[in-house]
């Protein structure tokens, strides 16, 4: 079992090897030099090259999106796909607007594309976010097979549903990264309910907590 997340030293940041814990990813120096030989492969050295690059150029200076439009042109990838969630569909008209006011072309495929009902899913009526309405099911495949047949070079993902990101990561040809992770709760940042795990969403993080 790899523990990585509740190392205290991190000691692979500094290279001590001396001091690797038993179970460290790192100490598995076969498998690392596999690892490395995929970093020889074009498209892999593109990416982590010029990500690098990236990095360090804009580092604390730099939004995520200067750096995808920063990624994007050194890697030399002119036609951009935008894979959006619908109910992000003003912020998708703003990154369109960014992004071709920066000379890039671009595919945009929203998740209600196909317009296929929930009910071929399976879902039942009361199992709807409205039932009584009509509500098509997210078609994340579809964007993702929609993006492949415009050729996009590389594809961001904007709001898609946990899960429907999955899907789309999986039927992407292109790389595929992500500007906005969905959360509705928190005016999508996520990353806001690990900050208040030991305070106001203790109960609702740690379910073992919520009968004391």
């Amino acid at each position: 079992m790899y523990t990585c997340a509740i190392c205290s030293d991190k000691p692979c940041k500094r290279g001590e090897q001396d001091n690797y814990p038993k179970n460290c990813p790192t100490r598995e120096t076969d498998e690392i030099d596999k690892i490395k030989e995929l970093y020889t492969e074009e498209e892999n050295h593109l990416i982590s090259y010029n990500s690098a690059l990236v990095e360090s150029e804009g580092y604390c200076q730099k939004t995520r999106l200067e750096e995808i439009m920063d990624f994007a042109d050194k890697c030399g990838y002119k036609n951009l796909g935008i894979a959006f969630c619908s109910g992000l569909a003003k912020e998708a008209k703003i990154l369109y607007d960014v992004l071709k006011n920066n000379g890039f072309k671009v595919n945009s495929v929203v998740c209600k594309n196909g317009s296929i009902p929930k009910e071929f899913m399976g879902i039942k009526e009361g199992e709807k976010v409205r039932p009584g309405t009509y509500e098509p099911m997210c078609n994340p495949i579809g964007q993702a097979k929609f993006l492949n047949k415009m050729n996009t070079d590389f594809n961001i993902a904007l709001g898609l549903c946990v899960g429907h990101d999955s899907l789309f990561f999986k039927y992407s040809d292109a790389p595929t990264t992500v500007l906005v992770a969905k959360d509705r709760v928190l005016g999508h940042n996520p990353v806001a309910a690990l900050y208040l795990s030991q305070g106001y969403y203790n109960k609702k993080l740690y379910r073992d907590n919520k009968d004391k």
